[in-house]
């Protein structure tokens, strides 16, 4: 097989596609190089075509550990498990953008591995891996209105300076203040997924304007491959059998189709009028079309409806204006031993979402190729079938949910409280109890209204809205807050979060072969606006967050001590951390950097905050304690003055009279008040009852006397080295 390569220079590094060296029996293979990671994608169709009423295209992004050179952790299992999110994110990211340019009338089954072989922890293989599928479907001869291209953009300041970065390696996108993925055509832009910091509209739209022109230079370089190894495409029928069908009710059923769909949208979840009327056109028929391909038609034909009257007459199925948002509700602190909760219902889409708060030693640890790293704030996204009144599979959480939860994470990210300002692992559930239209803006909504509910102080609410789009060969028309019909019948699922400020998280969906500028910039500023429309109604429920947590909240407070003094806490064997614990009944951890978690309930996280800062606290001569007796001995007694740190007062400094035996002055559990005297050159403290004049008539103890432990000094013997 021909070895053929095709490279650029972007950002500084080459960017390498390659054909002919691995997997020659795929319809078609690319191996890509930017820097040292390096991805295969494959792409291979299948020989004949589904009955499925959809397209059948899989997108698989396989992560591999040894691309790092790293084995899994664990003891037992060696061999990597199920697609961990991020991977499952990634394979989303290329789904959404080249799924669109695919011919609807095309029914092979089309599946696409991605296999991430060396990462070099500077650039990321996800941006690769989307430019290496597009070259290897362009090469191949599956039917596809491509080649697109694909890139990261990331926006970082400088010296006073903001500059833009296409593909930026990983310590640069540390210090980005958004992290945004960009795919499409040369002309348009057919995917968006993005979190960012509020960043202002313009800032976003001049983003995507650099990212098409890196994308240009990429789509260039996929065409020279093309020019040189590309296979000739399949033919595609222009007019296929639903098609017919679709004609062929038109014209023998067009008033009852007329009366049906009116029934239907009178309804608000709609009717039986259109099965029914299945029914009767395949009786009519007999046996020449199943009634699932007559249902099909007259769904498809009233989604043209719905089209047709938006682009005509700008008549929505609800009949709202196209900038109207649909009615909405608000309640927060709904569930009573939660630590927060809010319920969000914009029309008939309601999402309530609950908060958990945890130690930070609950987060979660991540592991990638790339190494390992945790995360504090976890937000996850349920969609039971009786969201939308129907039965269906109930268990592991399906792409979409994995990929609507990552969505309403990224959007309130960037205004979550750092650890050092609220020491909790922060855990969200969105439970989406109605679904017509943009579950996952509503759980972005109902998140910050739980987040405030539990006092978490976020910087900023956060809220999101979907815009949709319906386009024909003449004109556009953009549709805020879209309903499940109108994204099923439209051309753009377009949401857009975010705070006053600016946007936090951008995702575009298309199912057209994508949009231009204009439409980009529209619907970011028709976005803006209903943004803030939603966010006057959440607050007019909860203006700010809670000044306290939940009374059933784990309490969680943080003690900074020094490095050096970390073996003073755990103590030998790990005997004084354990005894913390046992007695105050908190939960302590401490970190490599001197950070000491303490969680648990007010009054134990009290008792072991002082103990941890007694154990650490230097005293210093001259300072008075109230402490309690803890041992006597025949010279003196020992005083805890703080929690774990004792020192002794001889009997010398007990009275300014003479004292035969210390019981005579204190006894055991007695709380007395110290000074301390001094603190010798073996970090012995010794402390003093006596103060004011009265310390001044009694001189200090003897060395000798000073304490050995639990008995006397053993006696000087000459006859021997040891004392």
């Amino acid at each position: 097989m021909k070895l053929v390569k095709k490279s650029i220079e972007l950002n500084g590094k080459e960017l390498s596609l390659e054909v002919g060296r691995f997997a020659e029996q795929a319809s078609a293979a690319v191996l890509a190089r930017f820097g040292d990671t390096v991805v295969l994608a494959t792409v291979t169709a299948s020989s004949k075509e589904t009955t499925l009423d959809y397209f059948p295209l899989s997108v698989e992004y396989v992560e591999r550990l040894y691309a790092g050179g790293r084995i899994k952790g664990s003891r037992w299992v060696k061999r990597e498990g199920r697609p961990t999110d991020d991977a499952v994110l990634a394979g989303r990211i290329i789904d959404r953008s080249i799924r669109p340019l695919f011919p609807k009338a095309y029914k092979h089954d089309v599946q696409v591995i991605i296999t991430v072989l060396s990462v070099d922890a500077e650039n990321d293989p996800d941006v690769l891996a989307l430019v290496a599928v597009s070259a290897a479907i362009a090469i191949s001869p599956i039917p596809w209105n491509g080649p697109i291209a694909g890139c990261r953009v990331g926006y970082v300041n400088e010296n006073g300076d903001s500059k833009f970065i296409i593909n930026p390696t990983l310590p640069e996108q540390a210090m980005s203040e958004f992290d945004f993925v960009v795919a499409g055509p040369k002309d348009k832009t057919i995917m968006l997924e993005g979190g960012f910091c509020e960043t202002p509209e313009d800032i976003v739209f001049e983003a995507v304007k650099k990212a098409k022109e890196a994308n240009g230079q990429l789509i260039d370089l996929i065409n020279s491959l093309v020019k040189e190894v590309g296979k000739t495409k399949v033919a595609v029928p222009e007019v296929s059998a639903a098609d017919e069908l679709k004609t062929k009710i038109t014209q023998d059923y067009k008033k009852e189709m007329i009366d049906a769909f009116a029934k239907k949208a009178e309804k608000e979840f709609g009717g039986d009028e259109v099965v029914a009327l299945s029914k009767m056109i395949a009786e009519a028929y007999g046996t020449q079309y199943s009634v699932k391909a007559i249902e099909e038609a007259l769904d498809a034909l009233f989604k043209k409806q719905v089209r047709e009257l938006i682009l005509t007459k700008a008549k929505r199925f609800d009949g709202r204006k196209l900038d109207e948002i649909r009615p909405i509700t608000v309640d927060v602190g709904i569930l009573p031993r939660t630590h927060g909760s809010a319920m969000f219902k914009r029309g008939q889409t309601q999402a309530l979402t609950i908060v958990t708060l945890g130690t930070p030693a609950l987060a979660q640890l991540l592991e990638s190729p790339i190494g390992e790293e945790s995360k504090r704030y976890i937000h996850h996204y349920s969609m039971p079938p009786y969201s939308v009144g129907e039965t269906g599979r109930v268990g592991t959480p399906s792409r979409r949910e994995i990929g609507h939860g990552a969505l309403a994470e990224r959007a309130l990210l960037s205004v979550i409280p750092s650890e050092d300002e609220f020491p909790y692992t922060i855990r969200l559930v969105s439970e989406i109890m109605s679904s017509n239209g943009s579950t996952s803006m509503a759980s972005t909504c109902g998140s910050t209204l739980a987040l405030m509910d539990a006092g978490v102080p976020i910087k900023e609410p956060v809220a999101g809205i979907s815009i949709g789009l319906m386009t024909d060969a003449k004109k556009y028309v953009l549709l805020t807050d879209i309903l499940g019909i109108e994204d099923f019948a439209g051309d753009m699922d377009f949401k857009v979060a975010g705070t006053k400020n600016g946007i936090t998280a951008i995702q575009l969906d298309m199912k057209i072969d994508g949009i231009t500028d204009e439409m980009v910039e529209e619907t970011l500023s028709r976005a803006q606006s209903a943004r803030m429309k939603i966010l006057e109604v959440m607050l007019a429920t909860l203006p700010e967050s809670r000044k306290s947590l939940s009374q059933y909240a784990p309490r969680v407070k943080v003690v900074k001590i020094p490095t050096e003094k970390i073996g003073e806490v755990i103590g030998p064997g790990g005997k004084m951390i354990r005894q913390i614990i046992s007695v105050t009944g908190a939960t302590v951890d401490v970190e490599d950097d001197g950070s000491v978690m303490i969680s648990g309930t007010d009054e134990a996280v009290a008792k072991a905050v002082e103990w941890v800062e007694g154990l650490t606290k230097d005293l210093v001569p001259g300072e008075e304690y109230e402490g309690e007796v803890k041992r006597i001995l025949p010279f003196g007694a020992f005083v805890e003055v703080l929690p774990g740190k004792e020192g002794m007062v001889h009997v010398s400094q007990m009275s300014t009279g003479f004292v035969s035996s210390p019981n005579d002055v204190v006894a055991l559990g007695q709380k007395v008040k110290v000074r301390v005297m001094e603190i010798d050159d073996q970090k012995r403290v010794n402390l003093s009852m006596l103060f004011g004049e009265d310390a001044k008539k009694v001189s200090p103890p003897r060395p000798e006397r000073r304490d050995f432990g639990d008995r006397p000094p053993r006696p000087f013997n000459r006859g021997s080295r040891r004392f």
